[in-house]
């Protein structure tokens, strides 16, 4: 009968005494390795310098968790930037007394504004190619670290699913949960890593990443549609939106999704006057 019941009670952090070493982190640094990696194999194939690959690394993580901490406050928790605003850039607690927190509440629509804006900052003081020349490769890695996020946000029990009403689903103990929800965060993972898969067969299999901005638009279109319909089995984030139609990420999703798809069938690049 409970067969497809999980109880999930995780360790999240092993603890080292003058520091706790969260597991959420290191998912983010499993992310960040293994795209630079596979960004070095596209660089290499690409004849771009280890020069330029080491600067894409610094652009893309300061971009990355800088926009996701920001997208967070202001489309989810806008009263940290008057209540604790410290807390916003620092992985500390203050409000209620001083507590080492770690880095959390990241968005991941922040995060994709803040990745667009770093890759037009790198392409202009270090590739000067083209922002889509750059977009369209770093979206392959971005996607595949997609898939980690998610799993950290599994370990923490965060972003949890709706109830099941039934026998299958996860059941988060820590949150003080006794029946299943949507593992949510599995859902979404899973999606990714075939978004991830698409991506790389597009890139290395295909000429498609000789068309400029297609691949930066399917990926747009991949995952923040998975992100929209993942949004149906979620608790809603902002408890006081929780009513509307549509919640707040996949609000924030349709805009990418447009977006994409103009840039995978209606976007030309344009040609140079001879």
């Amino acid at each position: 009968m409970f067969l497809l019941q999980i109880d999930w009670d995780p360790i999240k952090y092993i603890d080292l005494g003058f520091f706790k070493l969260h597991f959420y982190s290191l998912m983010w640094i499993a992310a960040f390795v293994l795209g630079f990696n596979i960004t070095k194999r596209i660089y290499k194939k690409e004849g771009q310098t280890d020069e330029a690959l080491d600067s894409l690394f610094i652009y893309s993580v300061l971009g990355i968790m800088l926009g996701a901490r920001l997208g967070h406050v202001i489309f989810y928790q806008p009263e940290l930037i008057t209540e604790d605003f410290f807390s916003i850039f620092l992985p500390f607690k203050f409000k209620g007394g001083f507590e080492f927190t770690g880095f959390q509440g990241l968005a991941s629509h922040g995060a994709a504004i803040a990745m667009i804006i770093s890759m037009y900052l790198y392409n202009k003081k270090v590739l000067h190619k083209t922002v889509l020349w750059i977009l369209d490769r770093v979206v392959v890695p971005v996607a595949l670290g997609a898939v980690f996020v998610r799993i950290g946000n599994f370990i923490n029990s965060e972003i949890i699913g709706k109830y099941t009403n039934s026998d299958f689903g996860v059941v988060f103990m820590q949150l003080g949960e006794t029946e299943p929800r949507h593992p949510a965060q599995l859902y979404e993972a899973v999606c990714y890593v075939f978004v991830f898969l698409i991506l790389f067969y597009f890139y290395w299999k295909t000429k498609k990443s000789e068309q400029q901005g297609f691949l930066f638009g399917l990926f747009l279109v991949l995952l923040w549609s998975v992100r929209f319909f993942v949004e149906y089995v979620k608790e809603a984030q902002n408890p006081e939106r929780a009513d509307w139609i549509l919640n707040t990420g996949q609000l924030l999703s349709i805009p990418f999704i447009l977006i994409g798809l103009y840039f995978m069938f209606i976007y030309k690049p344009k040609t140079e006057l001879k």
